[in-house]
């Protein structure tokens, strides 16, 4: 039996260090499944790990795509069960790490699944953005699937402002003429692993406090400077993310400096709320506090694995 040891939590809360510690423990391989930390132009803002970090461990989708490159959730997901079927056949406990809920769900349950759409419906919705921008995909959306919509105004606002996702399901609502949500949870799928999964907080204060820190600390790294070079290619949706757009903004002298950085800091405490609530409805997740010690958790996968064997 094979178990994927996974590892999720809002951002800054220590989820790379212990993927780390677990990792030369079970003397295995990590898979980072954060959406950002994939592109190489995108390090300091994404809190890739360090040098010493990524040579503690075998790390695998870091800084592996261009932000020129188009990389859905499904690509990673092909990808990482691809992997995952080769690192088995050297140890069967493997460990994915990452903050970002769609990705981890992606490999643990698989994907939905869709009926082809007729390419003239893409090809309209993309000449339609072009015409009227994001506003036109959000009002379809609302208009052929209100309680999906609704769905992600309150659990993940940041996609309704996601050009790619957002053309995604207005495709699916006007090429079926069906809603979206409709298609959603029907599909049953097979993995060869067992998930378990760890899931890391701390109360609010606590976790604002590391977030802010995380931020000086990006600014005094070069966040600025790496964000200067990207300024160029802003439109990217790979760059329509915390940390970059709010300093676009300072370029655009739409805002001072201290008030991008602020505001970096506000938009990371609310990306780290959505987080939240998107992983609390992840079912058989043994939570900790973010400073229990390493042992007493990895006390915990080792009786479940025991439990899983002995069943």
């Amino acid at each position: 039996m094979n178990y994927l040891i996974t590892i999720i939590g809002p951002t800054a809360i220590g989820k790379t260090a212990l993927s780390i510690k677990l990792a030369q423990h079970f003397n295995c391989d990590i898979l980072s499944c954060d959406s950002r930390q994939f592109f190489k132009e995108m390090s300091i803002g994404t809190a890739v790990p360090t040098t010493e970090e990524l040579a503690a461990a075998p790390h695998h989708f870091i800084r592996n795509k261009s932000v020129f490159d188009t990389y859905t959730v499904g690509d990673f997901e092909q990808e990482a069960l691809s992997l995952l079927d080769q690192l088995f056949t050297k140890n069967n406990v493997q460990i994915m790490v990452g903050g970002s809920g769609l990705y981890v769900d992606a490999v643990l349950k698989g994907f939905d699944e869709f009926p082809d759409i007729d390419a003239s419906v893409r090809e309209q919705i993309n000449a339609d953005y072009d015409k009227f921008g994001i506003e036109y995909l959000r009002q379809k959306l609302k208009e052929s699937d209100p309680v999906y919509y609704q769905k992600l105004e309150a659990e993940n606002p940041q996609t309704l402002v996601n050009p790619q996702r957002m053309k995604r399901f207005v495709e699916v609502c006007l090429g079926t003429g069906k809603p979206y949500s409709g298609f959603l949870g029907k599909r049953s799928v097979q993995r060869n692993f067992t998930p378990i999964i760890i899931g890391l907080q701390a109360d609010r204060e606590k976790m604002y406090e590391r977030i802010n820190l995380r931020v000086d600390n990006m600014m005094q790294e070069g966040l600025l400077e790496e964000a200067k070079k990207l300024y160029p290619n802003k439109h990217l949706n790979a760059l329509q993310t915390v940390g970059y757009r709010e300093l676009f903004d300072y370029f655009d002298r739409k805002i001072t400096l201290a008030e991008a950085i602020e505001q970096i800091k506000t938009n990371t405490r609310r990306f780290a709320k959505r987080q939240i609530t998107w992983f609390k409805r992840t079912e058989n997740v043994h939570w900790f506090d973010y400073l229990t010690a390493v042992t007493e958790i990895i006390a915990v996968i080792e009786k479940q694995i025991k439990d899983l064997k002995n069943s």
